[in-house]
């Protein structure tokens, strides 16, 4: 068994949990988690929009490793947190890992991140295993930061809508697989008597802060014109539904998650998947929640964000096969999540906030879901459920 926490994550929710050994005794239940984050505005941007890593310290690295002499390095597009490497060397090819995001990149968080994979590989599950370097470590550090390597994987990023049902049900399947070996191999969890879920009146205030920024704006682009009619209709929507907060009481059970399970972190070929990437924010949450928000962003219209609910269906009824969730509890997760999207404005507050324009292009279609969630949310709540 992999030694991890043994509590809930920090009540900030944005963090990965320290490395404890779990206790013998018997333990209490924990207070209810705090509702999530908002983003840290003092945290720089990061990820992409660090310094590249110069070829000489690729060169350092691989030394470390063992491998043979790099032929070939080329930046991985896609991804907002880290940076990473197509490396071609002369005995293969590999990935290489750059962790500069502050929330996820300590040598601590990555060498829990590195054993679970480690042993979900090892259970056959389609999860890509760090390379250990000459001294047996995973994680190397050179010139300040923190290395992992992989063996390159060959395949592509389909989205969803582009799968077929049965495709959809492997995933739903797959996924269920993963919750169910990540119970097994990380440390036990001890249940929160329930999650806090965001304050609407905190959202409310948020809101206006966005809506002055968008609107003194120079000069006044299409975004900004967009940004200002969303806000201006999520007030409306936070009025009508401000009484439905779910209870603290009402989450699904708690427990380990992959925490970014979507399209660009599912690596496809032959119609299957053959890698889940991308394990940085591992860590404890309800894992119905976690089926539910990837669904939302695996079978979703790119331009409008309507979800296919045939997709979202088979999906769904392959997780609860797995016997990973009840139908009651993906209902509380449906409204939970639902809940979560009308309360939260990351992608305006990286932009008006941060100055961190990356997440512009996934706006239009995020604002579109939650508008027409609203209109359907019994339609959704039938395809999780039923």
């Amino acid at each position: 068994m992999i030694t991890g926490p043994a509590s809930p994550p920090d009540v900030r929710g944005d963090r990965t949990p320290s490395l404890l050994v779990p206790s013998a005794r018997r333990a209490r239940p924990h207070p209810p988690a705090a509702a999530p984050a908002r983003p840290d505005l003092s945290a720089p941007p990061v990820g992409t929009l660090s310094p590249p890593v110069a070829h000489a310290a690729v060169t350092g690295v691989l030394r470390r490793f063992g491998t043979g002499p790099a032929v070939a390095v080329r930046p991985v597009a896609e991804g907002l947190l880290n940076r990473g490497y197509r490396v071609t060397t002369t005995e293969g090819r590999y990935f290489l890992k750059c962790y500069v995001d502050r929330a996820t990149a300590s040598r601590a968080a990555i060498g829990a991140q590195h054993r679970a994979t480690t042993a979900l590989h090892a259970r056959g599950l389609p999860v890509a295993r760090p390379l250990p370097a000459l001294g047996g470590d995973t994680v190397v550090a050179h010139r300040g930061r923190l290395f992992g390597l992989y063996p390159w994987v060959e395949g592509e990023h389909p989205h969803g809508t582009a799968l077929d049902l049965s495709q959809c049900a492997d995933l739903g399947a797959l996924l269920g697989r993963l919750h169910g070996a990540l119970a097994q191999v990380c440390a036990p969890v001890r249940q929160p008597a329930g999650r806090l879920a965001a304050d609407p009146d905190e959202t409310g205030r948020l809101v206006g802060d966005l809506r002055r920024l968008a609107g003194r704006h120079h000069p006044h682009t299409p975004f900004d014109a967009l940004a200002e009619e969303h806000l201006a209709e999520r007030l409306d929507l936070l009025a009508a539904h401000r009484g439905r907060r779910p209870a603290p009481a009402d989450a699904p059970p708690t427990g380990w998650t992959h925490g970014d399970f979507h399209g660009l972190n599912l690596l496809h070929r032959g119609g299957a998947v053959v890698a889940v990437l991308d394990w940085d924010k591992l860590g404890l949450h309800p894992t119905a929640e976690e089926a539910v928000r990837a669904a939302t962003l695996l079978f979703n219209d790119r331009q409008s964000g309507v979800l296919d609910l045939c997709r979202v269906r088979a999906y769904t009824r392959a997780y609860r096969a797995e016997a990973a969730a009840g139908p009651g509890e993906l209902a509380a997760a449906v409204h939970r999540v639902w809940w979560e999207r009308l309360n939260d404005l990351w992608m305006l507050q990286w932009h008006y906030q941060r100055g961190d324009h990356r997440a512009d292009p996934l706006f239009p279609a995020a604002a579109g879901q939650l508008r027409w969630w609203c209109q359907e949310y019994e339609q959704v709540l039938d395809a999780f459920s039923n």
